[in-house]
């Protein structure tokens, strides 16, 4: 099938411009191989990597290359919050780069030590923004990229459309990428036509036969729509795109006014992060003897309204791809 090549796709050498964004726990290496092989971007999540699927950094990401010669990337959360957690991260990076790792997506933070690291190997970064001001911000620091979450996307969402965001930062000069909303061929071409230069798409690859995620939670996505798609506080203290299931609605979606209290000091803010990264640790200890239930927290974004079955990387790769070539035929 023809390559679709834009800005993006030439710097990172990949075929298509779509990105298996890194998700916690989701991230197991057979997904990140396959749409990588499949000639998209797959996406390391190091503590997904590690904590969950149990691979040394290095035994595991010589396992991603024993499944596919094609280049990967990883994701780098930036955000300060422990001298062991950032320590943790740097060595991650330079293995990444031992490894032949050439592209990164950060988050959260000042990425320049990132940048600086992964420059000396001329590799290419891209950095996670809701608006154009923490845009503004990571172009600052060098980076070569932006993806632009939107308020369609799982895990922690923005607020403006994708429409609003590409009208935000289109003249930035730099490629965008879209993140959030895209979960059928058709959201994957509307979103190339706005003018981004890729998608980034997490819960549509959660639902397919390589993720190794228990099978209710892709039921569960399969069977939702847009309107189940509800934001939480009490995974991380920070509004969470996930299905609400009857415990979500149970418990409420508000964390308590000491929490939000705590958690907009600047003093105490990351060890409250802190607490509710432990408390998600030790949740997926339980999941992972016991299973998933309905008291799960499955994230997801409001794509799941275009996504109806299971299938495998290669064949959403490739209806997303052939409705694009289709569609640029007859226009």
């Amino acid at each position: 099938m023809d390559e679709i090549t834009t800005l993006f796709t030439r710097r990172a050498g990949i075929r298509y411009p779509i990105i298996c964004g890194a998700m916690y726990p989701c991230s197991n290496p057979e997904l990140v191989a396959a749409v990588s092989e499949s000639g998209g971007l797959g996406i390391v999540q190091p503590l997904s990597l590690t904590y969950v699927h149990g691979y040394e950094m290095r035994e595991g990401l010589k396992y991603i290359k024993s499944l596919t010669d094609k280049p990967f990337g990883m994701n780098i959360i930036v955000e300060k919050s422990s001298e062991v957690y950032e320590k943790r991260m740097q060595e991650a990076v330079d293995i990444a780069l031992e490894e032949g790792c050439r592209f990164f997506i950060t988050a959260l933070g000042n990425p320049a030590w990132v940048v600086e690291k992964v420059k000396k190997h001329g590799g290419v970064i891209y950095h996670d923004a809701t608006e154009r001001k923490w845009a503004l911000k990571a172009l600052q620091y060098g980076v070569d990229g932006i993806i632009c979450v939107n308020n369609r996307a799982g895990g922690h969402a923005g607020t403006r459309s994708p429409e609003e965001l590409f009208e935000e930062m289109y003249d930035l000069g730099v490629p965008l990428i879209c993140a959030g909303g895209v979960g059928k061929p058709e959201d994957f071409v509307k979103a190339l036509k706005i003018g981004y230069a890729g998608v980034q798409m997490g819960t549509r690859f959660i639902a397919t036969k390589e993720c190794s995620e228990k099978s209710e939670y892709k039921e569960a996505i399969i069977q939702a729509g847009e309107k189940d798609i509800v934001l939480t506080e009490r995974v991380t203290g920070i509004p969470l795109s996930v299905i609400k299931t009857p415990y979500v609605e149970k418990i409420g979606t508000k964390s308590g006014a000491g929490a939000r209290f705590l958690l907009r000091n600047r003093f105490t803010k990351k060890y409250m992060r802190l607490w509710y990264a432990w408390k998600a640790i030790k949740n997926l200890k339980k999941i992972s003897l016991s299973g998933y239930s309905t008291k799960d927290y499955w994230q997801a974004g409001k794509s799941v309204e275009g996504i109806h079955k299971i299938e495998s990387v290669k064949e959403i790769i490739t209806e997303f791809v052939g409705l694009y070539h289709e569609r640029s035929l007859t226009e």
